[in-house]
């Protein structure tokens, strides 16, 4: 007998058969298709021993991945800087009392948002170039890092706004009554609650940050795609070198996620923390019991 759930019509066994069934067909169907496209690499000699023994070498990590890494490393890491400050600025904006200023913001965050960032990148590029805004070395540097900022700042500008909305509006009112000024309320009641909230989503626009900076090799940035393009172009290997890119953004988007979530379960146990050593601490005196009368007033 299936238990009952209130969430969906528990399946019965003619349906739990075909979910089955359904499984290992596509488990089958995956797994052929790993074969033949492994077979079809083999039968190439993409994973002969001769196209992989450059990845052993140090002089080819020097010379192409780690250059690569360091570009991909530093433009992901200023753009998010970067996308973070303006993202939080322009959310809070975008709850501003003033209609004018709600306006002006909520044009901007949604004018960056519809851009694609490739076609921000080369536009950024062109006129960085045009006008010898930065010096001709950087000048890729910056479009990428600029192109990323625009966009991602956008995102998080909307995630800040929905993660602060979010939250009771009760928390508000009492702040309010208490005599706190608004930049009060908002610095230490509800974006240290709402970050705390918003980080799942923060981390995944980090990720996706990280994984766009692989467009700056439309705009000629040395990045950890172009460098395995170059390795691969050289050593005549370019499936094994893309293989390789690929499990170094994988291990890079994993360590950020591993740190996020490491960062999330440490605010809410400080916060768990905190509360409890209030609990035990606070003692609430009864409005009047504090009082000290003196000799003139017991006499009346």
């Amino acid at each position: 007998m299936t238990a009952a759930s209130v969430l969906y019509d528990a399946p019965g066994p003619r349906a739990q058969l075909r979910y089955r069934a359904y499984s290992v067909a596509v488990v089958v169907g995956l797994a052929l298709l790993a074969y033949f496209a492994y077979s079809g690499l083999a039968d190439k000699g993409q994973f002969s021993a001769d196209k992989w023994k450059p990845f052993l070498e140090a002089e080819i990590w020097n010379t192409y991945l780690l250059p690569g890494l360091r570009g991909t490393v530093v433009a992901a890491v200023i753009s998010i800087v970067f996308a973070l400050v303006f993202g939080m600025i322009f959310g809070v904006l975008r709850l501003s009392d003033h209609a004018w200023v709600r306006l002006v913001a909520g044009t901007i965050v949604e004018f960056a948002r519809a851009i694609p960032v490739l076609i921000l990148m080369i536009f950024l590029f062109a006129v960085f170039s045009d006008y010898n805004v930065f010096p001709s070395t950087q000048l890729a540097l910056a479009a990428v890092v600029t192109a990323l900022t625009i966009y991602n700042a956008s995102v998080i500008a909307e995630i800040v706004r929905s993660g602060i909305r979010s939250l009771p509006k009760g928390q508000t009112e009492a702040a309010v009554a208490l005599g706190m000024r608004k930049t009060q309320v908002m610095t230490t009641i509800l974006l240290p609650q709402a970050i705390t909230a918003m980080l799942p989503a923060l981390v995944s626009q980090m990720v996706v940050a990280l994984k766009d900076s692989a467009l700056g090799y439309q705009i000629t940035y040395l990045e950890i795609v172009r460098s395995g393009q170059r390795l691969g172009a050289a050593e005549q290997n370019i499936i094994p070198a893309l293989l390789v890119i690929a499990i170094i953004m994988i291990a890079l988007n994993y360590a950020l996620t591993v740190f996020a979530t490491w960062l999330e379960k440490r605010l809410r146990t400080r916060k768990r923390g905190s509360r409890a050593v209030l609990g035990a601490d606070a003692t609430i005196t009864p409005p009047g019991m504090d009082i000290v009368l003196t000799g003139d007033d017991t006499k009346k």
